[in-house]
């Protein structure tokens, strides 16, 4: 059984028994659980420079490969994952989602060897998740049994992630879905409603393994986060459970700040424990949703982004196809995931991108190809990316004009069309960068920087093309700055200009 934490109306002896469990002394509280002293809070400069993180969202749900949400839907009559999973492997009732964790072994997962390719494709953090909804922690929990270390694998895949991008230099979070797992499971204590196995218990409905599957809620307990206090309890156990034993730069959670009290109360202790850790910097950067941040933490908008350039640091978190593997799924392109990236970037937002993993921990040759376009693009490029910050405006075309797609959680779509009118600023110091969303067939022309707009009220220096040797012609005249399109454009589909003030 899992251990229930201390009242989280008792900030001090929450403290104090965190500091007894993790032989630690009680840190300096500079944060205390209220949404006031979380204003102290400052965004640490390596997540606002960073800009590019890749995610392993990956677990025992990609071994049926039948993308998100297999947990769940095996237990629900009817649906795609329900029909795939009696005909492969039986009826839920006899073989369940426990029965699945087993078959996960990643025996061709290398993590040193994804860790480089993902530094060299230009990501500057790595983020692995530690537990989705289906309660299975991938690290070495001493409070849970259902884990990693103990089951399928056998490895502390959170511990061997983070190994693997200390090493390559890049900065190291974890993800965490548990909080809506406590409704979300409930799924696993039906039965059939018509057929040979009608009113047949599912296996979740089995006291043994009520630790995996959670307590039965209650009737008005149905929402994505329970409201049932001796779960919020199980969730800050064990999301203070991995945030000391790993100590992350990032924490992630899937959902608003949960809990009331007590989620304040966890971030409270990750925001202290960090400052411990740095001797006296905060460097913690926690992400959750749905909620404006108002500075206190990152706002996370899940396949969406900004429309507009945000006063805060942001991020948007999605996945180059489905959230888990699945058979035949289609794959963004390298391009849309840089086209992506800079859209974001001009926005003050970081991208955090899911690379799908096969259940055996390897990438397939689509995703590699993906991989490679990006990391083509990156090394010219990166100086218009990294360490950057938005212009006067995030950029001008079509694309900031007419009416975008909604993105699921909030602002435009992640995934867009582009031409070569589309335009995104980005700058570093005195130095401006614009890119051509979609590589220019005729002249480049960027009216945010003709002599009459009120945008421009320096004369331009010189422009040049990253990652061409090229002497452009270039002329800027009263409606805009007018680019003749080089001879010779690069290898890839965006353009990026660099432009120089006069002093």
């Amino acid at each position: 059984m899992r251990k229930n934490f201390p009242s989280s109306k008792n900030w001090i002896l929450l403290v104090f028994a965190i500091s007894i469990l993790t032989n630690s002394p009680v840190l300096a509280q500079k944060f205390q659980p209220t949404l006031e002293s979380f204003k102290q809070y400052t965004y640490p400069e390596w997540f606002r420079d960073a800009k590019f993180g890749i995610w392993a969202h990956w677990g025992p749900q990609a071994v049926p490969r039948q993308g998100d949400w297999y947990a769940k839907q095996l237990y629900q009559e009817g649906s795609g994952d329900y029909k795939y999973h009696v005909a492969h492997y039986g009826h839920p009732s006899k073989f369940g989602y426990k029965d699945i964790i087993p078959l996960w072994k990643a025996e061709r997962w290398d993590p040193e060897q994804l860790m480089a390719l993902y530094k060299k494709v230009g990501a500057k953090y790595f983020v692995s998740m530690a537990t989705h909804h289906d309660d299975f922690f991938l690290w070495n929990s001493k409070i849970h049994k259902w884990n990693a270390v103990n089951m399928g694998p056998k490895k502390d895949m959170v511990g061997l992630w983070q190994k693997a991008a200390k090493k390559e230099g890049l900065r190291f979070g974890v993800s965490e879905h548990l909080g809506a797992s406590y409704t979300w499971f409930q799924s696993s204590r039906g039965a059939d409603k018509t057929g040979p196995m009608a009113g047949v218990p599912y296996d979740g409905t089995n006291p043994e393994f009520e630790d995996l599957y959670h307590p039965k809620t209650a009737d008005n307990d149905k929402e994505w986060l329970t409201n049932n206090l001796d779960n919020q309890k199980n969730w800050l156990t064990c999301i203070t459970e991995l945030i000391d034993m790993y100590k992350p730069d990032l924490l992630y959670s899937d959902s608003e700040l949960p809990f009331g009290e007590v989620g304040r109360d966890m971030l409270a202790h990750y925001y202290n424990q960090d400052i411990s850790k740095n001797n006296g910097k905060l460097e913690a950067v926690y992400t959750c949703k749905l909620r404006a941040s108002e500075g206190r933490w990152v706002q996370d908008l899940e396949r969406g982004a900004m429309d507009s350039i945000s006063p805060y640091p942001w991020q948007t978190d999605t996945s180059i196809g489905d959230w888990y593997y699945r058979t035949g799924q289609k794959y963004m392109t390298g391009t849309q995931v840089i086209q992506m990236l800079i859209d974001i970037v001009s926005k003050n937002g970081n991208l955090l991108l899911n690379v799908v993993q096969t259940p055996e921990g390897d990438l397939e040759p689509d995703v590699l190809a993906i991989l490679d376009v990006i990391a083509k693009w990156t090394p010219d490029n990166g100086e218009a990316i990294y360490g950057t910050r938005p212009w006067k405006i995030y950029g001008e075309g079509p694309t900031t004009k007419k009416s975008q797609e909604k993105g699921r959680f909030g602002g435009v779509k992640d995934v867009r069309p582009y031409d070569s009118s589309d335009i995104r600023f980005t700058q570093k110091g005195e130095t401006l960068y614009a890119f051509c969303m979609k590589s220019p067939a005729v002249d480049v022309k960027i009216s945010s920087l003709g002599k009459n707009s009120k945008l421009s009220d320096k004369k331009i220096k010189s422009v040049s093309l990253l990652g061409s040797k090229e002497k452009l012609t270039w002329k800027q005249e009263a409606e805009a700055l007018v680019i003749a399109k080089p001879a010779k454009l690069p290898d890839w589909e965006v353009a990026t200009f660099k432009v120089e003030f006069k002093k």
